[in-house]
């Protein structure tokens, strides 16, 4: 969507309407624990294991993120405060909405409101927010790091390769100390980190990408072959048991945000999507991702369950994979709906946060 700065990019758009739609996919197929599809083997057509591991989605929204904010403000100061002004206008709104929301709805059901307020409370470092705002903890994370993370790649490339490595070693650090780490790597800044980093290393060194086709193409098989393995092998809950042993979590944050970076990178600067006919439509569904992101959990388990119970079995991944396509764009009309009557409001109290050097210190 149109930043505060006035710029709008809708290949972006379009990345966001794909990560909401992996992340609507996986919640439909699976549900809270397997139902209808259970979460036991892979697809045979093998890209298809990124949507049956929809999760991933979330990686992808992170990784956009960090290249998005680097594209906005390449070379070019920021007001730090007014910055995270900018932020908090554009996220706490919906998600001050959702959290009000659920809280009446367990005021209704008798449950300890209390004990919810705490969970809240501690969102602002644990994942405790609900209806996805957990990801929103580890987007405010990233905020408070960024001026530190643009200054770093901005020196020298070695520097955030730097703060990569540095990532995967504390992740090997929990995995040494508590014998996991999934949960560090999937919920916390401690895996996300490098997504982010590797987003604005992409947004930095774009051009090398521009019109690489053969290289994307290939990188996808690759990264889609290896999330087929994942996923047959037990993917996020059964590998073999939720949190994972496994210490493929070191990395895997990794190499999600190495082909998302790769991705993002490629089709933003490859591609200029018109904003009529269907690309103006899955346009509108990215504008609309943040609101979606939040709202489907309000949606998408008793969909499922409708369809499965009532119209037809769905406990067929190919078949439950139709209907998350033929429902997924009806989510634009509560997208629509709390993007106008609840975000867009405050957004125009949003302040330009952008410092541009004069000529003088650009020459400098």
């Amino acid at each position: 969507m149109r930043s505060s700065s006035g710029v709008h990019y809708v290949a972006l758009d379009h990345v966001r309407a794909a990560a909401a739609f992996l992340v609507f996919g996986w919640h439909f197929i699976h549900g809270y624990s397997g139902n209808p599809v259970p979460f036991e083997g892979a697809p045979a057509l093998f890209p298809l294991a990124l949507l049956d591991e929809g999760h991933t989605g979330v990686a992808l929204f992170m990784t956009l993120s960090g290249f998005l904010f680097a594209k906005l403000l390449d070379g070019r100061g920021i007001n730090y405060r007014e910055f995270l002004f900018n932020r908090a206008i554009r996220l706490l709104p919906l998600l001050v909405f959702v959290v009000s929301i659920i809280g009446v709805k367990k005021a209704i059901i008798g449950e300890d409101l209390a004990y919810y307020a705490l969970r809240i409370f501690y969102g602002i470092i644990k994942n405790t927010l609900p209806n996805g705002g957990w990801s929103i903890t580890v987007e405010f994370h990233f905020y408070v790091l960024l001026p530190v993370l643009l200054a770093l790649t901005r020196k020298n490339i070695i520097y955030g390769a730097s703060v990569i490595l540095s990532a995967i070693i504390l992740r090997a650090i929990i995995y040494a100390v508590y014998g996991e780490v999934q949960t560090a790597a999937y919920w916390y800044i401690f895996g996300r980190l490098d997504q982010f980093m590797l987003g604005i290393i992409a947004a930095k060194y774009q051009y090398y990408v521009k019109g690489k086709h053969a290289i994307m193409l290939f990188a996808f098989i690759i990264f889609s072959s290896f999330y087929w393995a994942f996923d047959a092998g037990g993917g996020f809950y059964k590998s073999p048991v939720y949190p994972s042993p496994s210490p493929l979590w070191i990395v895997m944050p990794t190499i999600e945000g190495a082909f998302y970076a790769l991705a993002i990178s490629w089709y933003d600067g490859s591609f200029s999507p018109s904003r009529k006919g269907l690309s103006g439509f899955i346009s509108k569904l990215g504008e609309f991702s943040y609101s979606i992101y939040l709202l489907h959990f309000f949606f998408v388990f008793y969909a499922a369950e409708f369809i499965h119970n009532n119209i037809m079995d769905i406990s067929n991944f190919y078949i439950a994979t139709i209907w998350a396509l033929l429902l997924f764009p009806l989510m634009i009309i509560p997208g629509f709906l709390s993007f106008h009557l609840i975000e867009r409001p405050f957004l125009k109290l949003r302040k330009s946060y952008i410092v541009h050097k004069s000529r003088s210190e650009a020459c400098a």
